[in-house]
């Protein structure tokens, strides 16, 4: 089938020539019977023959066939083209032959059209063709003119009545005038094919060439864009697929401002340093994928110039930081927690001893009062702030030194759905909350450490709805994902956060909406790491939170 469609391919040209040759001999046929009629007219006003009318007619009428057949055979034929071409100029000559020999005019103006045929032939059949056609033209010509001078054809006009020498010369000119009209035809084919083939070697080498360079442009692992002069992609490369999750068709002809932000001075600034020949400046900006997670992208920008030397457009190459930022922060969040841990290793057991000595001695003093109830009121503060300052030093404690994860094969719905179940008959829900469920209806299994899920779950959960202190929407999805991960959202129609906010939420000790002790996402964090996850946040002041939680199947 590739073989048919190349061969198709390559004899296109030559199809397209035919048509055209047809199309010429068909106009012939047309102003043929146009002076077939018009002479018609006007010869029959001054008596002349109506023979060499009719003739002239005859002669329009096989042209016109010869077109007919040609184009039938040009569109369902699987002769050839070269034969077909062949066989046409056949019976051209043949034809004009007949033209000539039915005037029998010694210098008649039917004879140029020899010259057209030879060199027609010289297009259509090639070189060889091209000879081939004048040695017959000559042959034909020279066989009617001494047939009609000879008297051994009934040719009428002037040969009859012409000497001999006179139709030897002419005849011999005549001859000669088709050599050469071959002999160019055929040097002009040659040419014609050799550029031809030059051609075609050309094309095939653009064609090695731009698939080279598609091939080296798809093989960057590198993101690459490039833009006209408005700013508008043109081309996006695979691994710029790969990093934002768009397709290239859906973001041709956008503005690359929906990857970068705006680029107007930074573009300016790269071309100054092109222009300076310096290092061109690296770029961070954050982008929204596809699927709505942040990335953090590196770039840099670069002018696009046209074979003129003119700048036509912008080059943008690009890599996901996200990773590497990702890294950076746990290598900043490790340096605080190995700090928390050698805190916590030395004052935890000698706040706890002795808050434990406080909270029995208060007890003991408690019951043996007389039921005053200032002193009672004073009582139970102390408790309860010794309980919270209890739950300061665990939650302490929790953050530097976690508990080993303890991995089972565990569907994500149940801790889910039992984190729910506590959450609405939980103090903290109030009347104008509500909390939306989208899980599957089928297991969504992963090796996980449900109990260290349940405290993730109930920690986000809590936060989420002490964002919404007037009532609002908390909704949960569960859905599995490409590449084996597991998805879970939480989104709240909250205060939402600055992006401040947003940039130190997981940090120890940063500021809480629930006035607690600020490790709580920590912790969270800690646990969707230990887990082979990652956690991405967006938020928006006054617009709501959401709160992307990806597991992979089995971890990491």
């Amino acid at each position: 089938m590739r073989e048919e469609q190349a061969q198709a391919k390559a004899a296109a040209p030559l199809r397209r020539k035919m048509w055209w040759l047809i199309a010429g001999r068909f106009v012939l046929a047309v102003v043929l019977f146009g002076l077939s009629f018009m002479f018609g007219r006007s010869g029959a006003a001054s008596g002349a023959s109506p023979d060499s009318l009719r003739d002239t007619l005859v002669f329009g009428l096989a042209v016109l066939s010869l077109s007919a057949l040609s184009a039938v055979a040009l569109r369902f034929s699987r002769t050839p083209l070269q034969w077909q071409a062949g066989a046409q100029i056949f019976c051209d000559v043949l034809l004009v032959t007949w033209l000539t020999a039915m005037h029998g005019d010694l210098n008649s103006p039917y004879v140029a059209l020899y010259i057209v045929i030879i060199s027609a032939a010289g297009i259509f059949i090639g070189v060889r063709g091209a000879l081939i056609t004048s040695v017959g033209c000559a042959t034909c010509y020279t066989f009617v003119v001494l047939a009609g001078a000879f008297g051994l054809s009934g040719m009428a006009g002037d040969v009859a009545a012409a000497s001999v020498p006179e139709v030897i010369g002419n005849v011999g000119l005549h001859d000669i005038a088709f050599f050469v009209v071959g002999l160019l035809a055929s040097r002009l084919a040659e040419r014609q094919a050799h550029s031809e083939v030059q051609l075609i070697e050309a094309k095939h080498a653009l064609a090695d060439l731009r698939a080279l360079h598609e091939r080296i442009v798809e093989s960057i692992r590198s993101g690459l864009v490039t833009t006209d002069l408005d700013g508008l992609i043109y081309t996006f490369n695979n691994a710029a697929e790969e990093i934002t999750g768009y397709t290239a068709e859906a973001l041709r002809g956008k503005d690359v401002s929906i990857l970068f932000g705006t680029l107007a001075p930074k573009v300016e600034e790269s071309l100054r340093a092109a222009e300076a020949g310096a290092a061109s400046p690296r770029y961070e900006a954050d982008c929204l994928t596809a699927d709505g997670l942040r990335l953090r992208l590196g770039y840099s920008i670069f002018p696009l110039f046209g074979e003129t030397g003119a700048r036509t457009g912008l080059v943008i190459t690009f890599q996901d930081l996200t990773q590497v930022r990702a890294l950076e922060e746990t290598s900043r969040r490790q340096d605080r927690l190995a700090a928390v841990g050698r805190v916590a290793a030395g004052i935890a057991h000698e706040i706890r001893n002795p808050l434990a000595a406080m909270r029995g001695s208060i007890q003991v003093l408690r019951s043996e009062m007389n039921g005053d109830p200032g002193q009672a009121e004073l009582m139970e503060i102390v408790l309860r702030e010794s309980d919270r300052l209890n739950h300061i030093i665990t939650d302490f404690l929790t953050y530097a030194r976690p508990r080993p994860v303890s991995l089972a094969d565990t569907d994500l719905r149940e801790p889910l759905r039992e984190t729910f179940t506590l959450l609405r008959h939980s103090p903290e829900t109030r009347d104008g909350h509500t909390i939306e469920e989208d899980f599957p209806d089928t297991p969504v299994r992963v090796q996980a450490d449900a109990a260290g899920l349940r405290q993730v779950f109930w920690n986000l959960a809590r936060n989420a709805l002490s964002a919404m202190p007037a009532g609002g929407t908390l909704r949960v999805e569960l859905h599995p994902t490409n590449y084996s991960r597991v998805r879970i959202t939480f989104t709240d129609t909250g205060q939402g956060m600055s992006p401040e906010q947003v940039e130190r939420l997981f940090e120890p000790f940063s500021s809480s909406t629930t006035g607690g002790t600020g490790l709580g996402l920590s912790i969270v964090y800690q646990i969707i790491r230990d887990h082979g996850g990652t956690i991405n946040v967006r938020s928006r002041e006054g617009d709501g939170t959401t709160i992307i939680i990806e597991l992979p199947d089995k971890p990491k």
